[in-house]
């Protein structure tokens, strides 16, 4: 067996489109018109008649999962949210973890929530910039020493 991706329902499909495609850079793999996947994401329009179930059973704003993303250029990814008036933020903004990276949450048009965290190997990168040895980065983060120098070497 393999996990192939997340689908979502969605209200309108070509507003949800062009959102995850200009906020997160998602190119379409496959586009059927009411339903579009970037590959491991998948959006559907319609997901009642999917299912078979009414239209009102489909849920908006569950508290009970979320989508995950991890960005490289952090800053510049809350800065271009920021200017984007179709956002509604979960909590204060950005938050930092017990073990650095930080991250913020909103909600998606559908009401569905999205984190995006730093993506970890720049957490890393940050602490190391800013004088910490591995050791105290290891300790920081709670981290082995061999799994931060993964994260260093990873893409």
């Amino acid at each position: 067996m393999k996990f192939e991706g997340v689908c979502i329902a969605v209200k309108d499909i070509a507003l949800s489109k062009q959102f995850y495609q200009d906020l997160f850079g998602l190119e379409v793999f496959q586009d059927y018109g009411i339903n579009v996947s970037f590959g491991t994401l998948s959006l559907q329009q319609e997901f009642d008649w999917l299912l078979g179930i009414p239209k009102e059973n489909v849920s908006k704003r569950s508290y009970n999962m979320e989508l995950y993303f991890e960005e490289y250029e952090f800053d510049d990814f809350v800065a271009r949210l920021k200017k984007r008036d179709d956002i509604q933020f979960i909590g204060d903004g950005v938050c930092k973890a017990g073990w650095g990276q930080r991250s913020i949450r909103f909600y998606d048009l559908d009401g569905h929530i999205i984190e995006v965290g730093e993506n970890m190997k720049m957490v890393v990168k940050r602490f190391l910039a800013s004088g910490m040895s591995m050791e105290e980065t290891s300790k920081r983060m709670d981290m082995s020493i061999s799994d931060l120098a993964k994260l260093l070497q990873s893409d």
